[in-house]
């Protein structure tokens, strides 16, 4: 086997120890992301029922089909983290990490002495990435923060939806998951900085210890979501703009808006390019607004955006969406039907990117799961197993940690794991 296959088949992080300490969506999405690609992730679960995504959504034989997703690669141990020993198992893990993912409230790792100055005291090359609704300082910090409250304080619902309506909410948990892609940003480089400072703890301590600068990575729920504002806080500034709900337009930038076809299909056209909205017009029969001079700008378009708009509606009126797509992507017209999971399902494009991959469930039940991304052209992601069963790994990493059968076999009599 050559060194690149070698590389592909351990993933860009082999030999990368992760800790995940959390549950839902935020934390664990981050861990995810690292284990796709070659982290070993241990992740530490209640033994009473462990991480209620489990038991989320459509299930299969009480499992989660998402838990299939989220925790795959993952190895899952069982701790009651309610008691000293639990406490001190994990304390163990945290220090022999590379990376500590958690999302709990701020002050629940201190009060477990797992907090991040407790373990940076120990190993300087600590890397902690917390994940909260409102970070880990500011008169906000102990409040509970759910993904749906980062993306209304972050400012994205309130520009969701329509404007003589309430804001929308996306259908998927969006400020959880980009949050953990933040948190992922951040261990990564964190990781770099480390390295480059020195490198891994070498478990000694005084003269002896050798390590490299680690630091915690704090990632609130609502800055995530308010990084991706783009120039909101400038316009507001500069100018008193306060942008609103445009509907399924984008706000400022003309014509991008989302059509319906004479066959009730919906059709998302973007002509808001100065050389494609030219070719738009043509294509569309409207020879009139590709030569009118006060049109050749988006500044200049804004003010009648409600005209183009319509007349990209009436056209759309006469034409199936198959005729639609035709026409607009001969004219080089960046257009696209807004896809359900059934169209991704049967599309071309997905099929030859390899969207989607087959696995079996233990039962031999088959499923497909979405692969994974980006796409590296040496080291690619890979799914090494699906999401494993409460405390599936449990015994496996104790041992590992140096406890014997014994020890192991009277945890589990004091409820230990």
């Amino acid at each position: 086997m050559s060194n690149a296959d070698v590389n592909a088949k351990m993933g860009p992080l082999a030999g990368v120890k992760v800790l995940e300490l959390g549950t839902l969506i935020a934390g664990p999405f981050c861990s995810r992301m690292l284990a796709e690609f070659g982290a070993e992730v241990i992740k530490i679960e209640a033994p009473d029922g462990g991480d209620p995504l489990r038991h989320w959504r459509v299930l299969k034989d009480g499992t989660s089909l998402w838990w299939s997703v989220q925790a795959r690669n993952k190895k899952s141990i069982t701790l009651n983290m309610k008691t000293s020993q639990a406490q001190q198992i994990a304390r163990e893990l945290a220090l022999d990490a590379d990376i500590i993912i958690e999302n709990y409230r701020p002050g629940v790792l201190e009060k477990w002495q797992l907090g991040y100055d407790d373990l940076k005291a120990i190993n300087p090359a600590t890397i902690m990435v917390r994940l909260s609704g409102y970070g880990q300082t500011g008169p906000m910090r102990d409040l509970p923060g759910f993904g749906a409250i980062g993306e209304s304080m972050g400012g994205l619902r309130y520009v969701s939806g329509h404007p003589d309506r309430p804001p929308v909410r996306v259908g998927i948990s969006i400020g959880d998951s980009v949050a953990a892609l933040h948190g992922v940003i951040g261990a990564m480089m964190a990781l770099r900085y480390r390295d480059v400072s020195g490198g891994r703890w070498n478990g000694k301590s005084g003269a002896e210890s050798v390590a490299g600068q680690g630091q915690m990575v704090d990632v609130a729920l609502y800055e995530s979501v308010f990084n991706l504002m783009e120039s909101l806080v400038p316009e507001f500034d500069f100018a008193g703009v306060v942008r609103e709900r445009t509907g399924g337009a984008l706000p400022g930038i003309v014509p991008s808006n989302t059509y319906t076809t004479a066959d009730d299909e919906n059709i998302v056209i973007a002509g808001n390019g100065d050389a494609i909205f030219h070719r738009l017009m043509l294509a569309i029969g409207r020879d009139d607004l590709a030569h009118d001079l006060s049109l050749q700008r988006n500044d200049g378009r804004v003010p009648r955006t409600a005209e183009i708009d319509a007349a990209i509606q009436a056209w759309c009126s006469t034409q199936t969406i198959d005729q639609a797509l035709v026409i607009l992507r001969a004219a080089d017209v960046p257009v696209g039907k807004i896809y359900s999971v059934r169209d991704m399902m049967s599309d071309a494009q997905f099929q030859a990117r390899g969207m989607f991959e087959q696995h079996q469930f233990a039962d031999g039940t088959s499923v497909k799961l979405p692969a994974i991304s980006p796409k590296l052209s040496e080291t690619p992601g890979q799914t090494q197993w699906l999401g494993p069963e409460l405390g599936a790994h449990t015994e496996q990493v104790l041992s590992g940690l140096g406890y014997t059968e014994a020890q192991i076999k009277t945890f589990k009599e004091q409820q230990i794991i």
